[in-house]
């Protein structure tokens, strides 16, 4: 017998819905502006069977390049052999979020550009980029008035 490659096989754990997140759809998903160029994840809502996305698109990010009344198009690049093609997909509201891949580097970009109007106003140079964190400084644990304190588990009693 054959395996089934239904257009839904192996999405019985993608699309459900989450821990204490099922039935109603709350309204703010249907009130959430979308517009041209915005980059946005697509997340399957397995409730809703219209406007679905195939599966291969679950997870993905694209950018936006069309709106309509009830779904948006976006665009997305999909791996294809060594090369991406770009495939435009029509999605319902209800299957996409807005990204929040970007909002990390956008604050960081405002606080550079705050150092730097800094630096310039005091005539210093400022350090812009992100540093690992390094490990912590070295330390000397003095045993004067610190006795080392020696620990042992306490013994397991029944009482019935």
């Amino acid at each position: 017998m054959g395996h089934s490659g239904g257009l839904r096989a192996g999405t019985r754990y993608a699309y459900s819905r989450d821990f204490k997140k099922k039935g109603f759809i709350p309204l703010s998903t249907y009130l959430r502006f979308f517009r041209v160029g915005d980059i946005v994840d697509i997340k399957v809502n397995g409730a809703v069977q219209k406007g679905m996305p195939h599966k291969v698109y679950h997870g993905k990010t694209g950018v936006v390049y069309n709106v309509t009344k009830t779904a948006v198009g976006v665009i997305i690049y999909k791996r294809v052999g060594n090369r991406y093609i770009e495939k435009r997909v029509n999605v319902r509201i209800e299957h996409i979020a807005h990204s929040r891949s970007r909002e990390e580097f956008v604050r960081r970009v405002k606080s550079n550009a705050e150092k730097k109007r800094k630096a310039k106003e005091d005539g210093s140079h400022v350090h812009l980029k992100r540093q690992p964190i390094m490990p912590r400084e070295a330390r000397t644990v003095e045993t004067k008035g610190n006795v080392p304190e020696t620990i042992t588990p306490i013994a397991y009693e029944t009482t019935i």
